[in-house]
């Protein structure tokens, strides 16, 4: 096991109106003492990490086509081989686990016992960039980022649709409707929980935009919340957004950079929290992954 350096540097916000109550002077979002841990280093390349209800988390290794289960109990087990390719993923309120099958640039849900629907294959006759990442909201719609990167095991050398772009897939369709273009390279995604906003990492452009989501799913006022790009991203219980890339950097929900943890030794690519009580960020990170325990729990 190598050797893990670990500071927290805690970036005091603005000064703050007469009234209002600064939520990150108090306390650090890590629980006190702790460093992130090395549960395993055996991988090609970590993606995709998602928490069931139970607190187990699910993660992938897009290269080796496989996907992984940490379970609350800390014992790490293959849960599926052969699996599309999947990157990002995210569990819908059924249990079953949505991912970004980017081998053929396709949407599959697979259930705890591991039969795979098709849930999306194409976009109008023409195939996908490669769906990267995904975020579920409450009427079950599928939120997805479609960048393209050119994967070795392709026969194709240049994408069918141009540019690359944000999609909604609604509950029980095989087709999406485009909702968010003007991006270099969208990669991360993550809505709010009362599910009124929607953030999407630009990850070539190093931007982070926050977007209205409207009654019918379309999304408006694009914001520039953060000059920072991202891979996987995800929220805690206050609104904090984190970023991967140089470790996990963190956001208040008014776009301050409020915390940065180092992690390992190589970029971050994705992270959520789990745990049985939901207060441990699990991190992937290339051909490791990690977990740190948190003061603070992730959203639902």
């Amino acid at each position: 096991m190598k050797y893990i350096s670990f500071i927290i540097v805690l970036l005091v916000p603005g000064l703050l109106s007469k009234g209002q109550t600064n939520l990150f002077d108090k306390d650090s979002l890590v629980a006190p003492g702790a460093i992130p841990r090395l549960i395993a280093s055996q991988f090609s390349f970590t993606e995709g990490a998602s928490v069931d209800r139970k607190g187990n988390v699910f993660f992938t290794d897009q290269p080796n086509n496989k996907i992984w289960e940490y379970d609350v109990n800390g014992g790490l087990t293959l849960w599926m081989d052969s699996a599309g390719r999947s990157n990002g993923t995210y569990f819908d309120r059924k249990g079953n686990l949505v991912t970004c099958a980017d081998d053929k640039g396709e949407l599959w849900s697979i259930s705890p016992d591991k039969k795979v629907t098709v849930l999306m294959k194409d976009f109008g006759g023409h195939q996908l960039n490669g769906p990267n990442d995904c975020w579920i909201d409450k009427k079950g719609g599928i939120y997805f980022t479609d960048p393209y990167y050119q994967r070795p095991y392709w026969t194709r050398t240049k994408p069918d649709i141009e540019g690359m772009k944000v999609y909604y897939l609604p509950k029980g369709k095989d087709q999406a409707i485009m909702v968010a273009d003007g991006l270099i390279r969208p990669n991360g995604i993550v809505g709010t929980p009362d599910g009124k906003w929607l953030y999407v990492a630009d990850i070539q452009d190093r931007k982070t935009y926050k977007y209205r989501i409207n009654k019918d799913a379309t999304l408006t006022e694009r914001q520039l919340f953060a000059e920072m790009g991202s891979d996987g991203i995800t929220l805690d219980e206050r609104g904090n957004l984190y970023l991967t890339g140089n470790g996990i950097t963190v956001f208040s929900p008014s776009g301050e950079k409020i915390a940065h943890i180092p992690v390992g030794m190589k970029s971050t690519s994705n992270l959520c929290f789990g745990g049985k009580n939901r207060n441990e960020l699990f991190i992937t990170e290339v051909e490791s992954v990690y977990v740190l325990p948190m003061r603070i729990k992730g959203v639902e």
